[in-house]
């Protein structure tokens, strides 16, 4: 039997996010949702003000024989900006904030774990602004927003951001991808 667990983590949109998750083996579904705030099942809308207090998120379900934790957060790393404090390029606001929501405790020690070998290694350049907090609730983003990359690809907002990133996944974990998604 196939074993499951779930990663839910925000670094920007959560479009370029799944885009990302989708692609790698061990990874079962990716879901876009918002996570971190307090109004219960909020919209999109009102995510987009800044004022909710949650973040745009996805959450990964893996199977941890196939990918690791750890495995899913260096993808999440190479991925995004860790050192833009509430923004990811032109999309400014709290709920583009880099954050890690952990499940366990498990997970928060493997993510400090990481986020300090980072550190120590000076990877970024500059200070790590990721939080790490425990996941309070999951909710789901709109039906419009799942799969949105692989529906938009021609998209011009898919195009100059998500493709990108798509192609830094791709170089980096060639060898890691689904082969759906690896190059033929």
């Amino acid at each position: 039997m196939t074993s499951h667990a779930l990663a839910t983590l925000g670094g920007g949109c959560f479009w370029c996010l799944e885009a990302v998750f989708e692609q790698l083996q061990g990874v079962h579904a990716v879901r876009s949702g918002y996570a971190g705030g307090t109004p219960a099942n909020p919209s999109y809308e009102l995510v987009c003000t800044g004022t909710s207090g949650h973040a745009e998120v996805v959450q990964v379900t893996f199977d941890p024989d196939v990918i690791s934790y750890r495995d899913i957060l260096q993808v999440f790393f190479i991925t995004h900006d860790p050192t833009e404090l509430n923004r990811q390029g032109a999309d400014v606001g709290t709920q583009y904030r880099s954050v890690i929501f952990t499940h366990d405790e498990t997970q928060r020690t493997t993510a400090a774990e990481v986020v300090a070998e980072l550190t120590r290694d000076q990877v970024f350049g500059q200070s790590i602004v990721t939080e790490i907090t425990p996941l309070d609730v999951f909710y789901p983003a709109e039906g419009y927003h799942q799969e949105y990359y692989r529906r938009n690809m021609r998209q011009p907002y898919c195009q100059a951001v998500i493709a990108p990133k798509v192609a830094k996944l791709r170089k980096a974990y060639l060898a890691r991808l689904k082969p759906d998604f690896a190059p033929r």
